[in-house]
């Protein structure tokens, strides 16, 4: 993600959005203080533990209002960071610095705060062949950054979109008439190097789903007792995925099932910011 062809198609224009939407006509404050370019310098301090990720979004803000503008890091993404580390410096117009400050600390802290998160999950499954997978459940316009953060973090993607995998839900299942007419739909229509994924909320559901060749079967919001009836029934003829409310609290009980993969909404809905801040601000000469 963080090279110059994905910056320009894909980051940029959300940042230029972010920036818009922080200073819509001028950034008044900065304007009263500051009348003409004044080179600065300020210190990006970390004020708790965690694990970072987005310094290239953070530096990106900056090189959109000024591209005389430095940034420079002593980390990288996703290295561990203590409480009170100086984690970079920003040196360049003092207006700029100001202006973009709030929008660079935004993405850092977000994304941060999800690496910081998922690795504290991701700890809890190692040493077993279960992956960590984040789901849609992110802020609009935001996926492309949660998402790097959580493979920052030592979690997998899950599809990044509606476009990019087969993933038939309830209300697929509701639409298509039942688990069978949803895979049997789904692999006539999907092009053959997809793989077909079907949520399943009961054992019965799960039995459908492996006798119409579903290649995934999601178990979902289910019991660990149900769950393993579940995987029985499967018995390898389909990789499985466990979903529904997972939490750093409660995941240690899907561990022992030996399932491939467990998908976790809160990984991007519920993980708090860092709490990282700019520092220090002064003229240089």
């Amino acid at each position: 993600m963080n090279n110059n062809i994905t910056m320009t198609l894909n980051v940029d224009e959300l940042i230029l959005g972010a920036l818009r939407e922080d200073i819509s006509s001028e950034d008044v404050s900065t304007n009263a203080v500051m009348r003409k370019a004044q080179k600065g310098e300020a210190q990006l301090i970390c004020k708790q533990d965690g694990v970072l990720a987005g310094l290239f979004v953070f530096r990106r803000v900056f090189e959109l209002l000024d591209e005389d503008i430095e940034v420079k890091f002593s980390y990288e993404d996703g290295q561990t960071v203590k409480n009170g580390e100086i984690i970079g410096t920003i040196t360049g117009d003092i207006r700029a610095i100001l202006s973009g400050e709030r929008t660079a600390l935004n993405y850092l802290q977000r994304m941060s705060g999800i690496a910081t998160y998922t690795n504290s999950i991701a700890k809890l499954l190692e040493g077993s062949k279960t992956k960590l997978l984040d789901t849609r459940k992110t802020t609009p316009n935001n996926r492309i950054f949660e998402k790097y953060a959580v493979k920052t973090g030592g979690g997998y993607n899950h599809r990044y979109n509606l476009s990019d995998g087969v993933l038939l839900k309830d209300n697929h299942i509701g639409a298509a008439g039942g688990v069978k007419e949803a895979v049997e739909m789904a692999k006539e229509y999907a092009p053959f190097v997809r793989k077909i994924e079907i949520e399943c909320e009961t054992v019965e559901m799960v039995q459908e789903a492996v006798e119409a060749g579903a290649d995934i079967i999601m178990l979902d919001n289910m019991s660990v007792e149900e769950m393993q009836k579940a995987i029985d029934v499967i018995a390898n003829r389909a990789e499985i995925e466990c979903s529904g409310n997972v939490t750093k609290e409660n995941i240690e009980r899907y561990i022992s099932l030996g399932v491939d993969y467990i998908s976790s909404g809160a990984l991007t809905h519920s993980a708090p910011i860092m709490d990282i801040s700019l520092k220090n601000l002064h003229a240089l000469n």
